[in-house]
């Protein structure tokens, strides 16, 4: 039986990635790997992503938790670094 580790694992995100998927979507930890494998393995998937976190990221602007902004900011981060060709100067620009 799989466990949820393989299951990330064979998602092509990391773990925070997949928190944000299931945060955002509302979803379990499962359903959200699943959710992040049909991402990554589609077309328009990956800039997808990116809006799931970065509307996360506005959220926790609106709401004022400056802690979460900081943490999905580096999530985003993370991901677009993993995912070279769709992050072409986004990154620098997280940074302001």
């Amino acid at each position: 039986m799989l466990g949820i580790c393989d299951i990330e694992g064979m998602s092509g995100c990391t773990e925070e990635v997949i928190d944000a998927i299931a945060i955002h979507e509302r979803v379990s930890d499962t359903v959200a790997c699943q959710i992040a494998f049909d991402f990554i393995n589609s077309h328009g998937g990956v800039p997808r992503l990116r809006r799931i976190i970065k509307k996360d990221i506005e959220m926790a602007e609106n709401l004022g938790d400056l802690e979460q902004v900081k943490k999905l900011k580096g999530v985003l981060e993370r991901f677009l670094m993993t995912q070279r060709k769709y992050y072409q100067g986004t990154v620098a620009s997280l940074k302001h």
